[in-house]
């Protein structure tokens, strides 16, 4: 990797490192767009109907969008400012924050894992973990100025969603409500962020911002740049393009709701891909099972005869081999944990 971050340096055609082999390009000219998006409105006054939205998203795609889902447009808009702001610091000031050590609760990099990658993604990304927040903000960046204040609004809102959503997934599940948010270590589960940011790539058909993955948390909330493209999802067998949404969020369903739904609802299958004219913004946000919590179906999900799918196993332990390969590996990480 001639440079380890490439977002403020022009690249007049892409570096070897990023170039993938024939059957790993994008193929950007066979992705369709997805034009029935599960757009879910949190504000719904029929609950039932709601729930049975969220249930039937979940299970059809492991995917869906919200709105009027109570994250300010304020919120959204100072933290989008923000992060172009961050990426257009120079590159010197960047490098203050770099990192390839994958521990490190604070850290600026790029790609997903270069350290162990034999092909590079198109992508700088911040990667910050974000509760408690008195904990984790006296390590996060002192530029931009208002980078601490910004980014921990957004992250109080972001969670309060996130904690609404586990709770209808549980109801969806038929399950009580308090059901997966205590498995998953209640009030005291983990949040990170990345901070993802794509640059205009010179040949973006011969590479990809992130291959294809599923995410091991438990929900992501993705923020879409609204006017650049790059999400996909994997349906049916076609990769298929989300336009972003006015004012909308992405539900990501990750791999601990999958294993804590006994297999019912699936994690979704993305990837992000590049394009040769604007670089592209994204905000992720994860919530992700506490420390302590094991991560186990519950029994009503389990009865008739289905069993446990997946072993009883700690987010710790499912993270770490998150980490200790390349996101190109093709094999989902919960078929390590499967009974």
């Amino acid at each position: 990797m001639a440079t380890k971050i490439i977002s403020g340096t022009q690249f007049s055609s892409l570096p070897a490192s990023y170039i993938r082999g024939e059957s790993e390009r994008p193929k950007l000219a066979e992705v369709d767009v997805l034009d029935n998006i599960p757009l879910v409105d949190l504000t719904c006054p029929d609950k039932t109907l709601l729930i049975q939205q969220i249930g039937q998203a979940c299970r059809d795609y492991g995917f869906f969008q919200v709105i009027n889902h109570g994250v300010s447009k304020e919120a959204v808009s100072r933290i989008v400012a923000t992060g172009h702001e961050l990426f257009g610091l120079s590159v010197e000031e960047k490098m203050k924050l770099y990192s390839d050590d994958t521990s490190r609760t604070t850290r600026l990099s790029s790609s997903f894992n270069v350290s162990k990658e034999t092909v590079h993604n198109w992508r700088d990304y911040l990667r910050l973990h974000c509760y408690p927040l008195d904990k984790y903000t006296p390590e996060w960046p002192t530029a931009p100025s208002s980078f601490k204040e910004v980014v921990s609004h957004y992250c109080k809102e972001i969670r309060e969603l996130g904690l609404k959503l586990e709770e209808a997934i549980s109801v969806s599940l038929g399950l009580e409500k308090d059901c997966i948010k205590r498995i998953l270590g209640g009030e005291e589960q983990e949040q990170h962020m990345a901070l993802n940011y794509y640059p205009a790539c010179p040949e973006p058909e011969l590479t990809l911002g992130l291959p294809a993955h599923t995410d091991p948390n438990a929900l992501t909330i993705l923020l879409q740049d609204m006017e650049v493209e790059g999400l996909n999802i994997r349906h049916k067998g076609r990769w298929l393009a989300v336009r972003p949404q006015p004012e909308a969020l992405v539900i990501n369903i990750g791999d601990q709701i999958q294993a804590v739904s006994n297999g019912r609802y699936k994690s979704v299958w993305h990837r992000a891909v590049v394009n040769a004219h604007k670089p592209r913004l994204s905000v992720a946000s994860f919530l992700a099972p506490s420390e302590a919590a094991r991560i186990t179906a519950p029994a009503a999900l389990a009865e008739e005869g289905r069993g446990n799918e997946y072993r009883e196993f700690s987010y710790g332990e499912y993270y770490k081999t998150f980490w200790s390969g390349d996101l190109d590996e093709k094999k989902h990480r919960l078929e390590l944990f499967k009974n």
